[in-house]
C-alpha cells in the first residue's frame, strides 16, 4: 500500500506543477498566521464560516505542511488531497456567490488560481512527485 501511495512516474516537468502549487500553497498558509485579519480567522468569518479562529489555523497548518510536503515531493499524493479539499471549499464558499451576484465570466475571471490549484493538486495526485522527488527516492531505496 506505501508503495503505492510512493509511486511516481518518472516525468521531470513534475516538478514545475509541484513548485507552482507548492509554493502557492506554503506561502498562502503562512499568510493566514502572519495577516490573520487578511487571509486568516477574519476572512473566515467573513465568508460566514463558524469557528473562523479554528478553521484560519487548521487550514493555514495545513496549506504549510502539504505544501512544503508537495515541494520536497514527499508524500505528494497524499499531501495533495487536503489540498484539493481546501480548493473545492474555497471554490464553493467564495465563487458561488462571485456567480450568482456578477455572472459566469466574471466568476472564472476571479477564481483563474483557484482552478490552478485545483487542478495542479489533482494532477499531482494522479502522477506523484515526478522524477526530482523525495517519493522517488524512496521507491529506488525500496527496490
Amino acid at each position: 500500500m506505501f508503495q503505492r501511495i510512493l509511486f511516481t512516474a518518472n516525468n521531470k516537468t513534475t516538478i514545475l506543477i509541484r513548485l507552482m502549487v507548492g509554493a502557492v500553497f506554503l506561502s498562502e498558509g503562512i499568510q493566514k498566521f502572519l495577516f490573520p485579519a487578511l487571509r486568516g480567522a477574519s476572512r473566515f468569518e467573513r465568508i460566514g464560516f463558524p469557528t473562523p479562529e479554528f478553521l484560519g489555523n487548521f487550514v493555514g497548518a495545513f496549506e504549510i505542511l502539504c505544501g512544503t510536503f508537495v515541494l520536497l515531493g514527499l508524500l505528494t499524493r497524499l499531501a495533495s488531497i487536503p489540498l484539493i479539499i481546501i480548493m473545492l471549499v474555497a471554490f464553493a464558499a467564495t465563487k458561488t456567490e462571485v456567480y450568482l451576484e456578477k455572472g459566469f465570466w466574471e466568476m472564472l475571471h476571479g477564481s483563474r488560481t483557484d482552478w490552478a490549484m485545483l487542478l495542479g493538486s489533482i494532477f499531482l495526485l494522479i502522477k506523484g512527485g515526478g522524477c526530482w522527488s523525495f517519493d522517488k527516492m524512496l521507491m529506488s531505496d525500496g527496490k
